[in-house]
């Protein structure tokens, strides 16, 4: 094997499941005031949303420069952590006792561990530089104040739920997050359509919520507890259909989350937010809670084939899913939303496989919420020129008037493709790779998935660059296109230089392999059923092969400003493969039916029926009642005597 092969070694050895480490208490140091990583932000959201009008001219800059201060601290912390033993790198702060009832005594703490952080970096460094974007592109709107308030609580909510200690303290943060994306999704709620998904995607998740609620029931029946060191501890003691059950109500709590088949439905709609928005929740950071939620609980899953097998079906139906709908997407969010759809999809898949997908999910996790985020944000630069149009059949030869977003949003599409040697190329490769081995019939299946997947995703991703920078302008005449202020490009190409090297940075030099090797442990390298070569050829030549097709249907060919109506497929694809069909069809409509017989049923029935034949027959009694009251004393001697005739009579019989 030549050392270029070395370097993106896949490992892939079934592993067995790694003992959960004894977490160690915080004695000094950084990690002390780690707390203040959510205590930040957290602040910041209370200031600007209970300070009223008179924040107005500073919160913004302020949530800003808290979102900023996190990111400090992570930093700090991690510091710490490098500066331990690999096996004392899980540091546990206690902060107080949260909840004693019954057999429950349940702290509330934070984990600060190889895994927490790298999603802490994450969060804030790619959220803060939202933050910085969002200062230009939300600076005429007169609510922006309340808009950064909202950015604030979520990047809270988000930090909590990944350095929670316990599952239910992280069910605080997914609520949290959940509150979030609802308010900044309906964020400009005068708009009905917007008002409608912030419903849809809240209404979605609660399915998920009700998994997870489930879980931790099933887990406090098991282990008599919900923190991480005893139910992961106690995991391998417990029935195979319970850690089944456990793994797949944890897996349905993931797909709302993560946007996974079939609570996938929401993330179209949620577009609708503020596409800072979109660059924060639903690219980077909430939408990566279902990956993070399987990887955080892979002591129960390891034990579980069935809840792992699981994880990868869904996994491998959604990047597909994703992939054959961003083909028909012409709102240029929408088809972005499409491909982090897919993209999850594939970290999805790869944490199912187990000790030998884990890292590598989390590595495409990461470089995906740079190249994405920024994609996300050259879109929110593009609508900013286009006076907010998404339509990009009426875009086209942008790059010569937006030199600054074609550049930074290429890098992103470079990445996303897998152009060799850039971020995506890294981290998909990888999942790819690891989705070839086994034995049988599943990674011809799983591997094929993600392999023919990733030529759909440099077709539609192509697809997208093309008609937004290349070919003719289809622009109204009244539209003169402007780059955006240094505010918004600056963290563009932040991005954008992540994009292009992060994966490099991070993968051949075994950084990331060896931060988080202590909490997925080390599994030896093991050859796909395919040679490695084989696979990276057949990547390379189905990416070539989008670009190429997507280049001469979209690049060099006219695009019409009206969609044709299109085959049948692509019809489906348009409308999301029918999946608000199928939930009208077996899940509102019958819910409605059942409401609309219930109300029918108690107007006629009960209110007609029961209720109303006894109070029909109450009235009467009472009638024939009242005409005995006639006030005269003679009717009432009268009633009295034959009241004492009937008492006599009645003890004469019984003698």
């Amino acid at each position: 094997m030549s050392v270029f092969e070395l370097t993106r070694l896949v490992s892939v050895a079934p592993a067995a499941a790694v003992e959960p480490a004894a977490y160690t208490p915080v004695d000094g140091g950084v990690a002390q005031v780690g707390w203040l990583m959510i205590a930040l932000p957290l602040l910041g959201a209370a200031v600007l949303l209970f300070g009223g009008r008179r924040t107005d001219a500073w919160g913004p800059v302020v949530a800003t420069v808290l979102s900023w201060a996190s990111f400090v601290v992570g930093v700090l912390v991690i510091l710490q952590l490098r500066g331990q033993g690999a096996d004392e790198r899980a540091l546990q702060l206690t902060m107080w006792d949260w909840v004693s009832a019954g057999e429950l005594d349940l702290s509330a703490g934070l984990l600060m561990d190889p895994l927490s952080l790298t999603f802490v970096m994450l969060i804030t460094f790619v959220g803060s530089l939202i933050h910085v974007y969002s200062l230009g592109y939300m600076e005429h709107d007169p609510d922006k104040r309340r808009f950064f308030g909202y950015l604030n609580l979520f990047v809270a909510a988000m930090l909590l739920l990944v350095l929670a200690d316990s599952y239910m303290l992280l069910f605080v943060g997914w609520e949290g997050v959940g509150l979030a994306s609802y308010l900044l999704i309906g964020f400009w709620n005068h708009n009905p359509a917007y008002a409608t998904a912030a419903n849809k995607a809240f209404i979605v998740n609660r399915v998920g919520d009700f998994g997870m609620i489930l879980a931790m029931a099933l887990m406090f029946a098991t282990f008599g507890a919900l923190d991480y060191a005893t139910v992961h501890g106690a995991a391998s003691g417990a029935g195979e259909l319970t850690l089944t059950m456990l793994g797949l109500l944890l897996l349905l709590g993931a797909c709302a989350k993560s946007a996974q088949f079939p609570l996938q439905s929401w993330l179209g709609d949620a577009m609708a937010g503020p596409t800072p928005v979109s660059a924060l929740i639903h690219a980077a950071t909430m939408v990566t809670a279902g990956v993070y939620l399987v990887a955080r609980s892979q002591h129960i899953f390891n034990l579980t084939p069935d809840a792992q097998l699981a994880v990868v079906v869904v996994g491998a139906i959604t990047l597909v899913y994703g992939a054959v709908v961003g083909c028909a997407k012409d709102d240029i969010k929408k088809a972005l939303a499409a491909s982090t759809m897919s993209q999850i999809g594939y970290m999805m898949l790869a944490v199912g496989l187990g000790p030998i997908g884990y890292t590598f999910a989390i590595f495409h996790l990461v470089t995906h919420g740079f190249f994405k985020a920024g994609m996300f944000l050259g879109a929110g630069s593009v609508m900013h020129a286009m006076r907010d149009r998404v339509d990009m059949r009426r875009f086209g030869s942008l790059s010569g008037r937006l030199k600054v977003t074609w550049l930074t949003f290429a890098a992103g599409w470079a990445a996303i493709i897998g152009v060799p040697l850039l971020s995506g190329w890294w981290s998909k490769d990888l999942i790819i790779e690891a989705a070839f081995v086994g034995e049988g019939w599943r990674p011809w299946v799983f591997g094929l998935a993600t392999l023919i997947t990733a030529g759909i995703t440099a077709f539609y991703m192509s697809r997208l660059f093309f008609m937004t920078f290349h070919g003719k302008a289809r622009w109204e005449d009244d539209i003169d296109p402007h780059e955006a202020p240094l505010v918004m490009t600056v963290p563009m190409m932040v991005l954008a230089v992540g994009s292009l090297g992060l994966g490099a940075l991070l993968w051949p030099t075994g950084v990331l392999d060896a931060w988080l090797e202590p909490v997925f442990g080390h599994a030896e390298h093991h050859e796909p059923v395919i040679p490695i070569i084989a696979i990276q050829v057949a990547v390379f030549v189905l990416m070539l092969a989008g670009v190429a097709l997507a280049w001469f249907r979209y690049g060099r060919e006219e695009v019409p400003v009206t969609a044709p109506r299109g085959s049948f497929a692509t019809r489906a694809a348009r409308r999301d493969l029918f999946q608000d069909d199928v939930n009208e069809a077996f899940f509102r409509a019958p819910g409605a039916a059942l409401v609309d017989t219930m109300v029918e049923t108690d107007r006629e029935v009960v209110d007609g029926g029961l209720t109303g034949g006894t109070t029909g027959g109450l009235t009467g009694a009472a009638g024939v009642l009242r005409r005995a009251q006639n006030g005269f004393v003679r009717s009432y001697a009268l009633t009295m005597l034959l009241g004492v005739v009937a008492i006599l009579g009645a003890v004469w019989v019984m003698q």
